[in-house]
């Protein structure tokens, strides 16, 4: 697994702590829209910096699990970008021309962001767990043990 340089490590630590402040953020403050719709960028920022350096840990190996554990990984990426623009378009109601009246656009829209995060950190945790246990078997295998 290429290991990330100590400037992209703390790009990619930093991204999921602005992402996480971001979507706690925007559930905490119901009642200030202005707040939301700042907190609702500051988490799309931060999932864009986590996404963006977990692409630069790529996998070089032959290793079909890990592979395809890395694609999950890449739909988990995407699943946090979603849900931050998701997030935008409940503050902001950028998709709303496209639905007949409020009611539909918020059966349609409301709070979707928030099963794009669930699924997302859910694909992250199984990923991140899984490739660990893989990288941690083929350590022998390269070794010669």
């Amino acid at each position: 697994m290429k290991e990330l340089n100590k400037w992209q490590s703390a790009i990619f630590v930093a991204g999921g702590c602005i992402m996480t402040i971001g979507a706690i953020g925007f559930i905490i403050v119901l009642d200030n829209l202005d707040m939301r719709r700042v907190f609702s960028w500051v988490y799309l920022v931060g999932a864009l910096a986590f996404s963006i350096m977990q692409t630069q840990q790529s996998y070089e190996g032959t290793n079909f699990v890990i592979r395809r554990l890395k694609r999950i990984q890449g739909v988990s990426s995407l699943l946090f970008i979603v849900a931050g623009f998701l997030m935008i378009d409940n503050m902001w109601a950028v998709s709303r021309p496209l639905f007949n009246n409020d009611i539909d656009y918020l059966n349609a829209m409301g709070n979707k962001w928030v099963l794009a995060l669930l699924i997302g950190a859910l694909l992250e945790m199984y990923t991140a767990t899984r490739i660990s246990i893989e990288l941690k078997k083929e350590k022998p295998e390269e070794n010669g043990h």
